[in-house]
């Protein structure tokens, strides 16, 4: 159990490592440091408690790189695939929006149609209740000349109404 206090660059070497990777180790393991006269950094270390075994460089990344692209090109067709789904359901959205349109537009013509035919609902009641009561002030032949003709006319405006009705 000797302790020794070594450079960055003089544990690097003893280790079989870089320099940096030496510091790396050496913050990792928190060593003890201090600086030298000349104000390079001392790690004070018991190589002999350091379990430290080098990976041969690049060694096992060319795996990992194999592995980090097999990766890669499941993501990337996973991605055309979820780009592809995305497309059809843009698809059926613009589908869904064209209907809603056209929905919405027979609605608003079915409330233009129904209103109109509130108003003329309305007027012809008016009328009817407007007869009705000329019928039950007057009898005579007068008026009921002109009743008849009211009459003639609202028939004629409830025929109307039912054609334009069936047609719409």
């Amino acid at each position: 159990m000797s302790v020794e206090i070594l450079t960055y660059a003089a544990l690097g070497a003893r280790l079989n490592i870089s320099a940096a990777a030496a510091r790396s180790l050496a913050r990792r393991l928190r060593l003890p440091r201090s600086l030298s006269d000349d104000g390079k950094a001392l790690v004070s270390v018991d190589l002999a408690e350091v379990r430290h075994t080098p990976h041969p460089p690049g060694g096992h990344r060319a795996g990992e790189a194999a592995q980090l692209r097999a990766v890669i090109a499941t993501l990337q067709a996973e991605v055309a695939r979820l780009e592809a789904r995305a497309a059809g359901h843009r698809a059926d959205f613009e589908h869904e929006r064209e209907r809603a349109d056209r929905l919405i537009a027979e609605l608003l013509q079915a409330t233009a149609e129904t209103k109109a035919a509130g108003e003329a609902t309305a007027r012809l009641e008016g009328e009817v209740a407007a007869l009705r009561t000329a019928l039950r002030t007057s009898s005579s032949n007068e008026n009921h000349g002109h009743s008849a003709r009211r009459v003639g006319h609202l028939a004629a405006s409830l025929v109307e109404a039912d054609r334009k009705a069936a047609r719409g």
